[in-house]
């Protein structure tokens, strides 16, 4: 493909054929291609009142309509969650569950209100659920099937959401996902690809199949007409019933009883105590910015802040942002930041985590100490600083009180100062494959995010803990990183993105490109990313590539380089002079609207 670079500040992007000798290093830049039948126009736009930006077309147009209808954010932001699910099903879906930040000027508080609506342990699992009789794990137990399945909290948390904050009614709110699952849409290509992908899985069920398969029994491809009535059904009375409709009645009894048809886990009873946690973000400074992302369970935001606090000193912009330096000491802070999530990150309601450690600079720069100027960190490396002795606990409120590539990100922001960020999930494609007969509920495999045991790696190669085992009514961990950058109060940039551990890398690598060397936002979205989590001892970077000098000095320094698709997709929005400028991540499917 061309290789194509950025010239100064302009951001011009062109041919290198014309210009390769004549660009100094450090301004070289490979970014990748627009994804195939997608428009730039589409990708990118700037406004003043609203601008939503999704990775599903009919979810952004639905949360502009409502909107235009005299919505809010919230609104907005509650249609786009609803309309994803039935647009997205590999991605999220009512089965699912994510996170969420909103920072809402409103409130006047000096941090985002941070939500948790991730999924969690039905009461009678435990640590050893996913092991046979000699304590070895049990091949796609964790994966596929019933077992897999967390106790969802996607309709709990967006319905509290929008009962506190929204100005519509409910059933105003999710009017287009209920009209778009009754009378379908047809079959794009990331879809068909996880349909592909799960073809067994979803011929093992009958209700799964009914709905992703053809008449012939066949798995539906793209361009065919994907119908879901039995999920507009639930939809409509979720809109009359809220909560209610979800965790009670019908549609409860329609999931334990097929819990218990499949000798799974899940109960009433854990249907009844699931609840939305409030929970303090994790908030770091950067050079001038605020950043606040998400805290555990999530180790999104934990790592985010630490790889910004390992680099801050090494004025990376003076390199530029594709300069070896620059990526060998970027892929050095995630090993080391990877390395401490396997160790210390899990649940905050179950097991202690060294929050204020992880995320100080003290620790981070003891972390810098150790890494090479010049030299990839070896395999047998492992990050041997302390981050509890740099976590004394005070009175603050801000103390600490693997999802697929499908999993899906969308920011809203308004022109009150308003941004919400969202990260939601099923985990892997399609979830644990399990649909509920007569819901059209596809049921998430988040138990896999858990540590089967300790040592053991997951879905997304992530090394699991001790901290991260199996308990009930915990919520497992995850790379999730809905995050806002503010600045004196105000916010100036909201991102996040899908794609399992690679999503704190990619958010991370966002913010420094916008911030640090002060490339465009779509530019700073569309530059080729690296990615590293400490094992396996490789350095991926995207097919688009990196100046060939750097792929050259990088090997020089031991790196083990893999070229290869990250799945990332980053759905973000800044704000610049009073304009909301809306770029949805060039790489897959998405939609930008707003005035």
């Amino acid at each position: 493909m061309k290789k194509i670079y950025m010239l100064g500040c302009l951001a011009t992007l062109v041919s290198c054929s014309a210009f390769k000798m004549s660009v100094p290093y450090e301004k070289e830049i490979h970014y990748v291609k627009l994804a195939e039948g997608q428009k730039k126009e589409d990708h990118e736009k700037v406004t003043k009142k609203i601008n939503i930006v999704t990775q599903g077309s009919f979810a952004t147009k639905a949360a502009y309509k409502v909107f235009k209808k005299g919505g809010n954010i919230i609104d907005a932001a509650t249609t786009a969650s609803f309309v994803l699910a039935v647009e997205r099903p590999q991605s999220t879906g009512l089965g699912g569950g994510g996170f969420a930040l909103f920072h809402d000027v409103k409130r006047n508080k000096d941090f985002p209100l941070t939500v948790d609506f991730r999924e969690k342990a039905p009461l009678n699992a435990h640590e050893k659920m996913f092991l046979d009789e000699k304590g070895e794990v049990i091949s796609r137990m964790s994966i596929d099937g019933i077992f897999s399945a967390g106790v969802p909290g996607m309709v709990a948390g967006m319905i509290e959401l929008h009962q506190k904050h929204g100005k519509l009614p409910l059933s105003v709110v999710l009017e287009d996902a209920i009209s778009l699952a009754r009378n379908g849409f047809k079959i794009y290509p990331e879809l068909a690809y996880a349909i592909s992908r799960r073809e067994n899985i979803i011929k093992r069920y009958k209700a799964t199949c009914e709905i992703f398969c053809d008449k012939k029994g066949e798995v539906l491809k793209e361009g065919d007409l994907l119908v879901q009535k039995d999920l507009s059904k639930t939809l409509e009375i979720i809109s009359k019933k809220g909560r209610d409709g979800f965790y009670k009645g019908k549609i409860a009894k329609s999931l334990v009883k097929e819990h218990r048809r499949l000798n799974g886990l899940m109960t009433q009873k854990d249907l009844d105590k699931y609840n939305v946690k409030y929970r303090s973000p994790i908030r770091g400074d950067y050079n001038g910015y605020e950043v606040f992302s998400m805290s555990p369970p999530s180790s999104g935001g934990v790592h985010i802040i630490q790889i910004l606090n390992i680099l801050r000193n090494d004025k990376l912009s003076t390199y530029g942002v594709q300069h070896s330096k620059t990526v060998h000491l970027r892929a050095s802070a995630m090993q080391a930041a990877f390395s401490d999530r396997a160790k210390y990150l899990g649940d905050t309601d179950f097991i202690d985590v060294p929050v204020m450690g992880l995320t100080s600079k003290q620790y981070a720069d003891d972390i810098r100490f150790s890494i090479p100027e010049n030299k990839a960190l070896n395999s047998l490396w492992s990050n041997m600083n302390d981050p509890f002795k740099f976590d004394a606990k005070n009175d603050s409120e801000l103390v600490h009180k693997y999802e697929s590539p499908e999993t899906t990100h969308f920011t809203i922001a308004d022109g009150e100062g308003n941004v919400f960020v969202s990260t939601q999930t099923l985990n892997g494609y399609l979830g644990s494959g399990v649909v509920v007969p007569g819901t059209g509920i596809l049921l998430n495999n988040e138990m896999d995010d858990f540590a089967t045991k300790p040592g053991a790696k997951n879905l997304f190669g992530a090394v699991g803990g001790e901290k991260n085992l199996v308990q009930p009514e915990k919520r497992p961990l995850s790379s999730m990183s809905p995050t806002i950058v503010t600045k004196d109060g105000k916010a100036v940039l909201g991102l996040g993105s899908p794609s399992g551990t690679r999503i704190l890398t990619c958010v991370v690598q966002t913010v420094m490109n916008y911030l640090d060397h002060k490339m465009p936002l779509y530019e700073s979205i569309a530059a080729t990313r690296v990615h590293h989590q400490w094992k396996p001892n490789v350095l991926y970077v995207e097919e688009s590539g990196l100046p060939a000098r750097t792929i050259k000095e990088l090997k020089r320094m031991e790196h083990e380089i893999e070229f290869k698709k990250l799945g990332c997709r980053v759905q973000a929005i800044s704000m610049e002079d009073g304009k909301l400028h809306g770029v949805s991540d060039p790489r897959g499917r998405g939609l930008v609207l707003g005035e």
